[in-house]
């Protein structure tokens, strides 16, 4: 399951489907500019999401 955490003030948030409820999985997608971005996708393909944010950053997860 993803669980994206704020590296500022510690909080954590676990991630799952709203549609099947599957916990979302890690990954990352390159964005146009070779640059990547963190994300969490559905494993049965319902879509994915950016990092949520905390004290005005990205939360980070283990990918």
């Amino acid at each position: 399951m993803a669980t994206y955490e704020c590296k500022k003030c510690g909080m954590s948030v676990n991630a799952t489907c709203g549609k099947c409820g599957a916990p979302l999985v890690d990954g990352s997608l390159e964005l146009d500019d070779g640059s990547k971005v963190q994300i969490s996708e559905c494993p049965n393909g319902h879509g994915k999401i950016k990092s949520p944010m905390c004290c005005g950053e990205d939360m980070s997860c283990s990918l």
